[in-house]
Parts: structure tokens; C-alpha cells; sequence
């Protein structure tokens, strides 16, 4: 499907005007009862807000582009082949933080054509921080702000976003991966990590992630000349999780090297 800038431009403001909205009705809901349960054990939570949200989102994107599927993670609405446009959903990334912390939270969209990033939405719900845009855009913005790309700095001289338990276990050398590095951070949320390398805050992020906790950092960091992809070495593919990297160039090498 040929869809113009200008189009995109458009679909951008709406998507923002929405998520705006979207985050009232969040700082609404958390100040009345909702229901916790567990997916997969105790410490994989998910809410009756995750639910609620992601229909809310669904039922406001669905009508924006015509035919896109979605793949999204608290329902049934998973695809098969990640042809055409796909839009992909994350209604409350960092559910833990959101039952436990009230805070380090996201709301997370992404567009995708053919398997390639379009549009990508993270939205920090507490310090209220939007990013947006996105390789169909050219351009990415902290709400109204226009970004640059975030300093090359290397592993050395940044620090960086580890999974917790990934680290303890060492997986994939993290433990290397942390020594040589400033110091490690765990903040349990995809979408908060991948922000603060976009933002410059950290020189990179590596964990287990799903496609709905990298499509959104994935459009993003792209058009900021961020490099991402599995430390295996394999492509991205939005129908597949693994253990998925977000650095600057020079860290994403060490990094790798480590890994490897």
C-alpha cells in the first residue's frame, strides 16, 4: 500500500492526539479498583487496564488504515505472516511497575509494512514524554521537540539497560557486558529502557523481548542511526521473540563482541 508523507504526517498527529487522550483515561483508571492477575507466574502481571486499553487502541487504529492487521499482546490478536501493514500494541509495557510502582510505564504502537518500521510510539505516561516518528517520517520527536541523534559514545564511557535476571545468570556474558560498561540499570519496561537510549541517557539495552516491546524502540531508534538486532545475529522478525540489542554503533559492536 502507497501511502505519502503527507499521510503519514496526518496519521502522526492523530496517533498523538489520541495517545494524549489515552493517557488521561490511564491517570483516571489508576485511581479506581482494577483487576491483577498472573499470565504466566507471579511475576508476569496483567491487569484489566492492559485489557481495557489495548481495545481502546485497537478500536481507534483499525479504522486509521485499511486493510493492517494487528499483533498485540493481551488478546488473541496475534498474525501469521507480517505482510502488508501490520500495527503493533503494547497497552501497558512495564505491567510490574505500573501494579507495584505507579511509574516506568509505557503505552506503546508501532507501524510496520512488510516487516520494515513506518511509525513507532513510546509514551512515558508519568513524566507525560511522547516519542514519536519514525523512518516513514524521516524524523523523530520528544513531543514537539525534534531529536537529534544521541552521541556515539562507547560501552566504556555510558551506561546500559541489562535484564536483571539475564545478568545474575549471566547470560549472553552480560556480566562482561556490565564490568565494561559505567554501570548497569534494570527498569523492568521495554519502552522506558529504549527511551533513554534514544534520549542519550544510556548507550544501550539488551534483553528478551517480544515484538510488541521492540517495534515501537525499533522504528524509533532507526531513523536516529541506533543500531538494533538479535545478538544472535539473526534479522529481526516482528512474528518472533529474542534476545534483542538497542545501542549506539560503537557500544553495539563491543557489545556484540561480548555476546559473541
Amino acid at each position: 500500500m502507497d501511502i505519502t508523507k503527507t499521510q503519514l504526517e496526518q496519521i502522526d498527529q492523530q496517533i498523538c492526539d489520541f495517545l494524549r487522550e489515552d493517557r488521561q483515561f490511564i491517570l483516571e483508571q489508576m485511581q479506581k479498583h482494577y483487576a491483577v492477575g498472573q499470565k504466566t507466574g507471579r511475576r508476569d502481571l496483567v491487569t484489566s487496564l492492559d485489557k481495557e486499553n489495548q481495545q481502546r487502541i485497537i478500536a481507534y487504529l483499525e479504522p486509521l488504515l485499511q486493510p493492517a492487521k494487528i499483533l498485540a499482546e493481551e488478546t488473541e490478536h496475534q498474525i501469521t505472516d507480517s505482510t502488508g501493514l501490520v500495527w503493533v500494541i503494547d497497552p501497558i509495557d512495564g505491567t510490574m511497575n505500573f501494579v507495584k510502582q505507579g511509574e516506568d510505564f509505557a503505552v506503546m504502537v508501532a507501524l510496520y509494512e512488510d516487516g520494515h518500521p513506518i511509525l513507532g510510539y513510546i509514551y512515558d505516561v508519568m513524566r507525560d514524554r511522547l516519542l514519536h516518528g519514525g523512518p516513514g517520517l524521516g524524523v523523530a520527536y520528544c513531543n514537539e521537540m525534534k531529536l537529534t541523534s544521541p552521541e556515539n559514545l562507547p560501552l566504556a564511557e555510558g551506561l546500559v539497560g541489562l535484564s536483571g535476571p539475564m545478568l545474575i545468570a549471566n547470560k549472553f556474558n552480560f556480566q562482561t557486558i556490565e564490568s565494561q560498561s559505567l554501570g548497569s540499570r534494570v527498569l523492568g519496561s521495554a519502552g522506558i529502557e529504549f527511551s533513554r537510549v534514544i534520549l542519550g541517557k544510556q548507550v544501550g539495552y539488551v534483553s528478551t523481548l517480544k515484538p510488541w516491546d521492540f517495534a515501537a524502540g525499533n522504528a524509533l531508534a532507526t531513523v536516529l542511526g541506533l543500531m538494533v538486532d538479535r545478538v544472535d545475529g539473526s534479522p529481526l522478525n516482528m512474528l518472533k521473540s529474542g534476545v534483542v540489542l538497542v545501542a549506539t554503533k560503537k557500544a553495539f559492536a563491543t557489545i556484540m563482541n561480548i555476546v559473541k
